[in-house]
């Protein structure tokens, strides 16, 4: 009677699969570096967008911290033309502030109130001319009026944002509060002209003069 022979498995060489792995397979990442992946490309371009958007305002918002606690005089000016421009554009003159708040310009009190009052006062011509219905004292009042609020606001916002930022001390404080009486004493000199051109007859409303030279920021 003949004998089965049983195969010897623990001695027998194993041979190995012969299957070919495909390439791109072969550095294929885990499942999750796929997930990863696989949500960075369906990510809405909105979303990316936004966080680009996001991460630039931050960057400008550190840089624009060191920048204006090394020159608070251009916080200072930057801030009041803006201030000035927007109330402008609400009686429709539309005028774009330049930048003269630029790093190298002379930001010294008398040179930034000159810039404040040639900026606000050079389109009191416009005004006068879209309101036919104001005499010439009416114009120039009610012109006055909303500049110097503008004025007034912007210092207010500069002194703050300042504070904020421990920028306030020193020189800084005392040439904002010079800059602030520069600033009401060239408003009245150009009242002053400007009533001077005047025909006698539209000088009948009291002079501004004591409410403008009185005129302190709020501490």
């Amino acid at each position: 009677m003949s004998m089965a022979i049983k195969p010897d498995f623990a001695s027998a060489p194993l041979k190995k699969n012969n299957i070919t792995v495909p390439s791109d397979l072969k550095n294929a990442p885990n499942s999750l570096t796929n997930k990863k992946n696989a949500d960075e490309v369906t990510e809405p371009v909105h979303v990316q967008n936004k966080k680009r958007l996001n991460a630039a305002i931050l960057d400008s918002a550190l840089k624009f911290n060191t920048t204006i606690k090394n020159q608070p005089e251009s916080l200072l000016l930057k801030t009041i033309l803006q201030g000035i421009n927007k109330a402008l554009q609400e009686i429709d003159i539309e005028k774009t502030v330049e930048d003269n708040y630029e790093e190298g310009i002379d930001v010294s009190p008398q040179a930034t109130a000159e810039r404040i009052v040639m900026f606000s006062t050079q389109y009191y011509g416009v005004y006068q001319q879209r309101h036919p219905e104001m005499d010439e004292e009416q114009s120039l009042t009610s012109y006055i009026d909303i500049i110097s609020g503008a004025i007034d606001q912007g210092f207010l916002e500069a002194k703050e944002i300042l504070t904020n930022l421990n920028a306030l001390e020193g020189d800084t404080g005392k040439n904002i509060e010079k800059t602030y009486v520069l600033v009401q004493q060239l408003l009245q000199i150009f009242l002053d002209n400007k009533r001077a051109e005047m025909p006698v007859g539209d000088k009948n409303i009291i002079s501004k003069e004591d409410n403008i030279k009185d005129k302190e920021v709020s501490k």
